[in-house]
């Protein structure tokens, strides 16, 4: 039986009688084929070939906020700061003094930012740039924040000057741009002292950066006018309260002159008979503020209905993208595997980067062990510079020495690039019995 065996096999092997197993290889003599091995130096060659990887749809660079822009306050009523006529006894009801502090940052303020003018970064900063060399300042808006190019908004209301720029410190580092600034508050708008009255030019007075005393914000007025200094006097409104400070005071004690004044307070210099008119002055800056914050609200809610649509848009838009994505709708660039490999499959080329031989290779579960061959590595690839039709490069990737696989994680994969493993020695032998022994057997029943 042995030798009947041993015969049929014998003739299989040499006459070519049944099956006989062929596999898969690269011939190194084929014509249009040129297998070049792949080393740390070729690899550059053969990385040279042009590609850009598909990119992912805009939407998905997209920002629901990116945009908006709230405006500043909507225009208010005109005040009617007008003049008053005549007296009364006078009692002396100061404010109470407050403590100074850092200046915050408000809605309306415009911030002024500075940049290095050197040439990287005008290229890196194109847009701050231009806007301080223009003296073009950033303001705060409704919603608290200033809206930079290249940055986006970055809140800043009710932070101090330090602590905005600390901010926008972190805002110029989370975009990967040079944190070279200098920045500072161009206009003072959100907090302000209205003065009116008897005064040269009744007017609205900005608080800055350093405290704003009662003398100030006279003198920005214009001066006290008024022709009976006996019995006139300053009235102060602040938080609900009326204060007052008989002129004759005013001017014969040095402290009250350096009242600090706080944003919000309102100043009517008359005379003091004449309360009905300071009553309907305050009683207008108070409804004048209240129009402001009731605008301010309503633009804030505006924002929030627009951002939410755009965010509700975007959301939509990525969903149908991804839902053609997995019904393989969506154009796509594949690498293919085949030979010794754990799953013959295609790999498909990452949106916005470059895959290299070993994510599609180990992506896929890699090669098999027992079977491969890791002497030969394969990857077949059309040879753009080749005037022969059908021409095939073959790099070559010897990864006996296990060193070698380093390249594989340097080199690009390519649309259309074929991974092939070529199988071993033994592994030919093994499925070349597997298929003649059946036969053999069947040779030697049928003798018998």
């Amino acid at each position: 039986m042995i030798r009947t065996m041993i015969t049929g096999l014998a003739c299989l092997a040499l006459t070519g009688c049944g099956a006989v197993y062929s596999s898969s290889s690269v011939p190194r003599d084929a014509p249009g084929v040129r297998v070049l091995s792949l080393t740390a130096d070729s690899v550059l060659t053969a990385n040279s070939t042009p590609y850009v990887p598909r990119a992912l749809p805009a939407v998905f660079e997209a920002n629901a906020g990116a945009g908006s822009d709230l405006g500043a306050p909507g225009a208010v009523p005109p005040a009617a700061l007008s003049r008053p006529v005549r007296p009364g006894p006078l009692a002396l009801d100061a404010p109470p003094a407050v403590r100074s502090g850092s200046y915050a940052i408000g809605i309306g303020d415009v911030l002024l930012l500075a940049t290095r003018s050197d040439g990287s970064t005008a290229a890196e900063l194109s847009g701050l740039l231009a806007a301080a060399n223009r003296r073009q300042g950033y303001t705060v808006r409704s919603d608290g924040a200033i809206a930079i190019p290249d940055i986006g908004r970055v809140p800043v209301a009710g932070l101090t000057l330090e602590g905005a720029e600390d901010a926008l410190f972190q805002a110029l580092v989370a975009n990967n741009i040079d944190p070279t600034f200098s920045l500072e508050v161009a206009e003072f708008n959100s907090g302000r002292v209205s003065v009116g009255g008897a005064v040269a030019n009744p007017t609205v007075v900005p608080v800055a950066l350093t405290e704003l005393t009662l003398d100030a914000a006279l003198a920005g007025a214009g001066g006290v006018s008024t022709g009976n200094l006996d019995f006139a006097l300053i009235r102060i409104y602040r938080d609900g309260r009326l204060y007052r400070i008989p002129i004759a005071d005013y001017l014969s004690r040095p402290a009250l002159q350096k009242t600090v004044l706080i944003a919000g307070d309102s100043v009517f210099v008359g005379e003091e008979f004449d309360l009905d008119r300071a009553q309907a002055y305050f009683s207008e800056q108070i409804q004048r503020a209240g129009l402001q914050a009731a605008q301010r609200s309503q633009a804030l809610a505006e924002l929030t209905t627009e951002v939410g649509l755009r965010r509700a848009a975007l959301d939509e838009t990525r969903g149908n993208f991804q839902d053609r994505f997995a019904l393989d709708a969506v154009e796509r660039d594949y690498v293919y595997l085949t030979g010794e490999v754990r799953m013959p499959s295609r790999f498909p080329l990452p949106f916005g980067r470059q895959a290299t031989l070993a994510d599609a290779l180990f992506e896929s579960g890699g090669f098999e062990s027992k079977t491969a061959n890791p002497g030969q590595i394969y990857v077949l690839r059309a040879a753009a510079d080749s005037a022969e039709p059908g021409a095939v490069i073959a790099w070559h990737l010897d990864a006996r020495n296990a060193v070698m696989f380093t390249v594989a994680t340097r080199m690009q994969m390519r649309p259309g690039d074929v991974i092939f493993v070529a199988e071993q020695l033994i592994t030919r032998w093994n499925r070349s019995i597997s298929q003649l022994v059946p036969q053999v057997i069947a040779a030697g029943n049928a003798a018998n």
